[in-house]
């Protein structure tokens, strides 16, 4: 097919697997373009163009990812990633690792790693490369890949919820949530949050967002049963959609603009966390993004009218 093609046809697993290293859209799709410019520079023909190819993003991406931790370190807020409507990458045989490690939670988890556990974790438990390619692409011999995969799953394992939701279950608590959200029915939210359900939202620094978690079923039911009707005001609408693999929805301003992006956690039944990106830099690649300072403006003033 020649590199192009060649290229092409790996790019869905090449994207794949510096999302889930990078937890960003924008980055991960930067680090498949200079992925592509040094195979295009290469003069000679890699044994195994899909080696070479993973090998190079990953060495990308935790390059990448290492100045990133810098930056989370200041970052305004909870840090939360990229939403990801789709994985391009799908492979029949490792489904249920790969939908598994592309959700917020797993990747919050994944954050806990060093940039080295994050890609051997990656490489080995989701896309089941061998130590000795995971080896080559993060320049580690393979008695250290095996270390690493030991200490990362140990840390991923410690922080993994003990009964996960199938995905009929997840639908279902879903398509009440929403029910409930669009008609302000703070009683039915509450029956669906877990006691100590948390409400977290990413705006860092840069749109309005909670000064701090809201925490407790009776909390969070209020808070968004309070605050959806006053959206609903002023044309703002909701699409259910699923957002990293899991249940959520898109806000848009009335003029079809993206205001940000909610993803439920479930588990055990009942809606566990809610997290909210309203970032607008997190949500450019979904779409043109609305002015979430003029959205919050709107709200305060149709409020005071009311009053």
């Amino acid at each position: 097919m020649g590199k192009v093609g060649d290229f092409e046809e790996l790019r869905p697993l090449l994207f794949s697997i510096a999302y889930r290293i990078l937890g960003s859209v924008s980055e991960a799709e930067d680090a498949v373009q200079e992925t592509w410019l040094r195979f295009d520079a290469s003069v000679t023909r890699p044994t195994s163009t899909k080696a070479f190819l993973s090998a190079a993003v990953t060495r990308i991406s935790i390059d990448v990812l290492r100045s990133a931790r810098v930056r989370r370190e200041e970052y305004v807020g909870p840090w939360f990633p990229e939403p990801l409507l789709s994985d391009p990458y799908q492979d029949p045989a490792r489904s249920v690792e790969l939908a598994d490690s592309v959700s917020m939670a797993a990747l919050l988890l994944l954050e806990r790693l060093s940039p080295l556990e994050r890609a051997v974790f990656l490489l080995r438990q989701v896309f089941a490369f061998g130590f000795d390619d995971i080896a080559a692409a993060v320049g580690r011999s393979e008695a250290a890949c095996r270390q690493l995969l030991v200490r990362a799953r140990r840390h991923m394992e410690a922080g993994r919820p003990r009964f996960a939701a199938d995905r009929q279950e997840r639908q279902e608590l879903a398509t009440r949530f929403f029910d409930a959200l669009k008609h302000g029915d703070v009683g039915g939210l509450r029956n669906l949050l877990a006691a100590d359900v948390q409400l977290e939202g990413d705006g860092g620094g840069k749109a309005p967002q909670l000064a701090k978690a809201v925490i407790g079923a009776d909390n969070v039911a209020r808070v968004l049963g309070s605050v959806f009707p006053w959206l609903t005001r002023i044309a703002v609408t909701f699409e259910p959609h699923e957002i990293n693999g899991q249940p959520g929805a898109i806000f848009r301003d009335r003029d079809g603009r993206i205001l940000h992006t909610l993803v439920l956690e479930v588990l055990g039944g009942q809606i566990q966390a809610i997290r909210v990106v309203i970032n607008p830099d997190k949500l450019g690649h979904l779409g043109p993004v609305a002015d979430a300072w003029a959205i919050d403006r709107e709200v305060k003033q149709a409020r005071r009218q009311s009053d």
